[in-house]
């Protein structure tokens, strides 16, 4: 499959695959069982500048972005990681986003300062929305942030959960609503106003719960609940205007992101099933040639449509742009799981048998594309086709006016 990378880019992507495969797949499953952070695999990152990844060249980075005419790269380096481990992959995915959020919505004085911390220490961030409004069974706190503006700056109080790198990310852009709990997915606020706030996780005020993360899988991210005890950030750290987050839909950006990582997991588990059913010789078996080709047609047609989604990105058509992501972010993640499937018919039950990675990766995969409802994705496709109002960004809430 031709993809027309340049040199440089074939470079990029071979190393970090060789970097993924020789350093990240083998330390995965130990940080899956003790549900830790992959500190040394950012650590690698960092050395080798893929921590830059979506920075511009003018601080150093490798200028990666849906605005900088090259997606496509990222989403490729994207999948090598997930197919060593989703859980890094999300980790990296958050950080990535919030480096295209500030290259493209912060001030030059803020890129300066923060993109120095990334590219010189290593500084790791995330992006934290989470704020679900109805309780789960069992749920006895309540969950959410409220945000006052005080002189010099703005006071969050509360909390929120998914916060993904939670005990490992120096900064965390948090999206928050002066008029209430909600963050940005479920907020019920004006868009006036959603904030875009830099958080220094240093701060003493900011406190991890471990023990509210407990998945079967993803467990790497971390992804505990942090409280916000009246924790103080200077207006110097808020990101952008009010409300442009949601105005310009700019989560349309990383929906792609989510289907390299559900492509870099199908196209783990093909790779898996080919060397397990030539190691066993089966390769005149119908069912298993069966398989084995719906397994290589879904990779494939997972690389060419977001070969698609990127070509739409970089060459400025980005309301089209805005949309296929969100095609290409549904229909990979269904390619993704039925590969699987796939995969599991052919070899058989030891291969969900730890220490498979397979097993792993099912686990990760069943729960990674929980992110969003693929209900609603697909609504809001079809709301598209027929001219209704529509949300591109979350697809639940009212549409950004």
């Amino acid at each position: 499959m031709h993809l027309d990378f340049s040199e440089q880019q074939q470079h990029l992507i071979e190393r970090l695959r060789e970097l993924a495969q020789n350093s990240f797949a083998p330390r995965a499953p130990l940080y899956d069982q003790q549900a830790s952070f992959p500190t040394e695999d950012f650590e690698d990152l960092h050395r080798e500048g893929y921590l830059g990844a979506a920075i511009p060249s003018g601080y150093g980075g490798m200028g990666l972005s849906p605005h900088s005419g090259d997606v496509f790269t990222l989403w490729m380096l994207t999948k090598e990681i997930a197919k060593a481990d989703l859980s890094l992959a999300r980790c990296w995915e958050g950080h990535n986003n919030s480096m295209v959020l500030l290259q493209h919505l912060a001030q030059p004085s803020q890129q300066k300062r923060w993109f120095e911390g990334v590219m010189q220490r290593g500084e790791k961030w995330a992006a934290w929305s989470g704020e679900p409004q109805t309780r789960t069974p069992g749920q006895k706190t309540k969950i959410g942030t409220e945000v006052s503006l005080v002189e010099g700056g703005y006071v969050v109080d509360g909390s929120k959960v998914f916060a993904t790198s939670a005990t490992a990310a120096e900064w965390a852009i948090l999206l928050v609503s002066t008029e209430g709990a909600g963050g940005a997915r479920h907020a019920t606020g004006s868009l006036d106003s959603q904030l875009l706030l830099a958080c220094d996780l240093s701060d003493p005020s900011v406190e991890t719960d471990d023990s509210w993360w407990d998945p079967i899988g993803m467990r790497g991210t971390v992804s505990h609940r942090v409280q916000f005890n009246k924790t103080f950030i200077p207006a110097e750290n808020a990101i952008g205007k009010p409300g442009q987050y949601l105005r310009e839909a700019w989560q349309t950006r990383f929906t792609p992101q989510y289907a390299a990582s559900f492509l870099g997991a199908a196209e783990m588990a093909y790779e898996y099933a080919l060397k397990t059913l030539q190691a066993k010789k089966q390769g005149d078996d119908p069912y298993v040639q069966h398989h084995l080709a719906h397994m290589a047609m879904n990779v494939e047609t997972g690389h060419l449509w977001l070969r698609h989604v990127a070509h739409l990105w970089e060459t400025d058509h980005h309301e089209e742009a805005k949309l296929a992501g969100n095609r290409a972010r549904y229909l990979i993640e269904h390619l993704a799981e039925e590969t699987l499937r796939h995969c599991i018919r052919a070899c058989g039950a030891r291969c969900l048998n730890r220490p498979s990675p397979l097993e792993r990766v099912y686990r990760d995969l069943s729960f990674y594309v929980r992110h969003d409802s693929d209900d609603q994705v697909l609504a809001m496709i079809g709301k598209s086709l027929m001219h209704e109002d529509y949300d591109v960004s979350f697809f639940t809430q009212k549409p950004a006016p």
